[in-house]
């Protein structure tokens, strides 16, 4: 045992080694999810200059969110066989490359292909960066370690909006990618000098490694993750396609925890799961992922499609939210190393998000200012702050060498399908109480009453002002009141999402009675090291 925490300690680093080997793991953390939502605000653009359709152009998102969440589970395993830093500095270089040949592709196919190669090596990138910057410090200051990469995974998704509509606006779209060069050569000079690896044990010759494992998470990721980004757009279990796909994944998921449960060398060790603090800690990062991802959705396309901001602006909104997550984690961080349980922040964390939530129910409407939704979205950085450091600390708190990084993969996976999960369900909760509500407000403008005649005149007269025909006013007056009954309609359905988010997260509060008392505390002679 005394050989085991050795072996753990090795790789702790102190003074400049551990600095530049933290700024090396968040860079890299940070260029792999600024990619995650940087494109989202070139896609019009890219449309254009590929000649592509709406629906093939999301597949530039889709082909890196699947390739992103198939590495994921893998990157432990692949550390043990290439050795971590080879293989860290093997995805920052595939990862950069791929960012350049994405920023010369000729057609949207070209794109899609070299994006789901990134996506291979960014998600990679994701969980190792995380793996590092945990074994560089000791475990006392464990809970700090979490709290510095925290700033990267959460300011990341909202700087690449705004970053996104900077660089397509003064230069073109191949911009987005172009970015990430230089911080790639950076990143990989660091990683080479700096980055150790652990001893792992043999590697496995070609006839033990997992192949059928591997098939099997492929079908099962991918089909999952196909289905959740296209069923809005392709009506759910009314296409056929999404239904095979849906089978192949719940297939895939049995035969892939039977072969990983019966297999000699799994892909994915699952029997770290056994660990009571690591399995509350997935559920709440799906959670989490759930929560952040889906709450990032809405208020961008709710300030361009109802407020008509632009994109730069929309993306401007969600910063001070950021900074303030960013100025909360090394606070989070010092609190777990004095011994504040991570249970009770994850209570007050989720308490807070629900707050923000009930916020913008009450504050959404047709014509909501900046100033409305400023104090909400701080108190979502708040509440981002006291859930992501305590969460990913707590999962990771009682494992041990190898079981570290395989602890992290798992929460890495958990965190983005709770992502994927969440985006796919308020997409068609949007469309659906969108249908709903319209139809509602439709049967209260009944032409008959004589408030609407009234406003229907006044708006055929404002019309007619303009030089238009009786006839012509009279059908722009009607065009008119169906685009604000539309707009009124989504407003309402976000509001319902916001107030269905909060009612989640509050029913959220009592997982953390389920955290193993005593475990989540550091133990005097792990403190010593």
């Amino acid at each position: 045992m005394a050989a085991a925490v050795q072996a753990d300690d090795d790789l702790v680093e102190y003074g400049y080694r551990r600095v530049i080997i933290t700024i090396t793991a968040v860079l890299c953390a940070l260029l792999e999810i600024v990619d995650t939502t940087i494109v989202n605000v070139a896609l019009t653009h890219m449309r254009g200059s590929l000649g592509a359709t709406l629906t093939d152009v999301a597949w530039v998102i889709t082909a890196y969110a699947i390739a992103n969440v198939i590495v994921i589970p893998m990157t432990s395993w692949l550390s043990q066989q290439f050795g971590r830093r080879n293989y860290f500095v093997a995805s920052i270089i595939i990862f950069t490359v791929c960012s350049f040949l994405c920023g010369n592709a000729t057609n949207i196919w070209e794109l899609v292909a070299f994006r789901f190669v990134q996506g291979m090596g960014g998600g990679a990138l994701l969980v190792t960066a995380q793996t590092i910057i945990t074994e560089s410090y000791p475990v006392a200051k464990r809970g700090m370690a979490q709290a510095i990469y925290g700033m990267g995974v959460i300011v990341g998704p909202t700087l690449g909006p705004p970053l996104g509509g900077y660089l397509v606006d003064t230069y073109s779209w191949p911009y987005i990618f172009y970015i990430n060069i230089p911080l790639g050569i950076i990143a990989t000079i660091l990683a080479i000098s700096f980055v150790r690896s652990p001893k792992y044990g043999e590697k496995l010759k070609a006839n033990q490694v997992d192949w059928w494992g591997i098939i099997l998470l492929t079908a099962f990721i991918g089909s999952l993750q196909f289905v959740l980004e296209h069923g809005q757009q392709d009506d759910w279990f009314n296409d056929s396609l999404i239904i095979t796909l849906s089978v192949v994944s719940v297939l895939g998921l049995i035969l892939f925890i039977w072969r990983e449960l019966t297999y000699e060398h799994p892909i994915v060790n699952l029997s770290v799961l056994k660990d009571g603090n690591l399995r509350i800690g997935t559920v709440m990062c799906f959670i989490l992922g759930f929560g952040l991802y889906g709450s990032t959705l809405i208020i961008p396309i709710y300030t361009q499609s109802i407020l008509g901001w632009t994109a730069m602006d929309a993306g401007l909104l969600l910063i001070p939210g950021s900074i303030t997550t960013a100025i909360m984690m090394p606070f989070v961080g010092n609190m777990i190393q004095k011994g504040v349980p991570q249970g009770y922040m994850v209570g007050v964390g989720f308490l807070i998000f629900f707050f923000f939530t009930l916020l913008m129910h009450n504050r959404m409407t047709p014509d909501t200012g900046a100033e409305h939704l400023f104090w909400p979205l701080i108190l979502r950085g708040i509440g981002l702050g006291l859930l992501f450091v305590p969460i990913t600390t707590l999962s990771l708190s009682t494992l041990k060498g190898k079981q570290i990084g395989e602890g992290a993969a798992f929460t890495g996976m958990m965190r983005q399908l709770g992502g994927s999960f969440g985006i796919a369900i308020i997409t068609t909760f949007i469309t659906r109480l969108s249908q709903e509500h319209r139809v509602n407000l439709l049967t209260n403008l009944d032409p008959a009453k004589y408030d609407v005649q009234q406003r229907l005149t006044g708006m055929q007269h404002a019309f007619m002002a303009k030089g238009f025909t009786a006839d012509e006013a009279l059908k722009k007056a009607y065009q008119a009141i169906d685009l604000s009954v539309m707009k009124q309609s989504t407003v309402m359905s976000y509001m319902d999402i916001f107030l269905y988010l909060g009612v989640m997260f509050l029913c959220c509060i009592p997982i953390i009675l389920f955290i193993k008392k005593g475990k989540n505390k550091i133990n005097a002679a792990d403190a010593m090291h």
